[in-house]
């Protein structure tokens, strides 16, 4: 019995009433979030298996640009069905070959120049979730548009000396408790980066919490697990705010 990789307790999410509206860039849908000042500061968020439209992705857009940056989360998936949580299981490989976290250069590209271009962006930063996650850690290895990095629990891919040479900073938020990544394959990541990386890196491990806990809404939140859902936000926007 394989583990779940990405798959989390979605539970009951609460509605979400978005602050941003919806965008056709090129051949991608994407959501977008401006700040009420003008900047020229941008973030790219990547979002998870559940797509572009689950209500957390939003939320955290619009969190992010409540910081001041011009936020947007593009379709990875280009317009194919996300992973639903009434899907089963024994489909989700077949699922990930048609959506690979390492095959989103194009749609970077094609967001990186629209922010440039429609939106006067100067600097861009990149925030993934769990699929996301796993898309940052590559675009950092290849984009260097991008000044910075935060990649949230995406799943360890062994690979090659070419996994550590990271562009940009980078900043890697894992949960103890993540049943998809184990703290051998993050003490390895701690080593390899140590070996090969010649920019700002960082990598934390929150106590207690599992795969997919810091994209929650205040309201799906338990109490116990606030603090560090809070604080790794808190440590995300911070390595943001260091580096964009």
């Amino acid at each position: 019995q394989m583990a779940d990789p990405f798959l989390y307790n979605t539970g009951e999410r609460s509605h979400y009433g978005c602050l941003g509206h919806e965008v056709q860039i090129e051949y991608l849908k994407a959501y977008v979030c401006r700040p009420s000042f003008f900047t020229d500061k941008a973030v790219i968020v990547a979002h998870d298996v559940f797509g572009w439209r689950f209500p957390d992705i939003r939320y955290i857009v619009d969190l992010i640009a409540g910081h001041g940056y011009i936020t947007i989360c593009p379709d990875f998936f280009k317009g194919t069905e996300p992973w639903k949580s009434t899907d089963h299981w024994p489909d989700f490989p077949d699922w990930m070959k048609n959506h690979d976290p390492m095959k989103v250069d194009k749609e970077a590209d094609v967001v990186l120049k629209y922010l440039k271009e429609q939106c006067g962006a100067k600097k861009i930063g990149i925030v993934g979730f769990s699929w996301g996650g796993m898309a940052v850690h590559h675009l950092m290895l290849k984009n260097p548009q991008l000044t910075a990095g935060v990649s949230l629990y995406g799943r360890i891919v062994r690979d090659s000396e070419e996994r550590y040479s990271l562009l940009n900073p980078t900043f890697f938020i894992f949960g103890e408790k993540d049943h998809t990544i184990s703290l051998d394959q993050i003490f390895l990541l701690e080593d390899k980066l140590k070996q090969y990386c010649k920019v700002p890196y960082k990598i934390k491990v929150y106590p207690g919490q599992v795969h997919g806990f810091a994209q929650l809404k205040p309201e799906d939140m338990n109490p116990e697990d606030k603090p560090y859902i809070e604080e790794a936000r808190r440590d995300m926007i911070d390595w943001i705010k260091m580096f964009v």
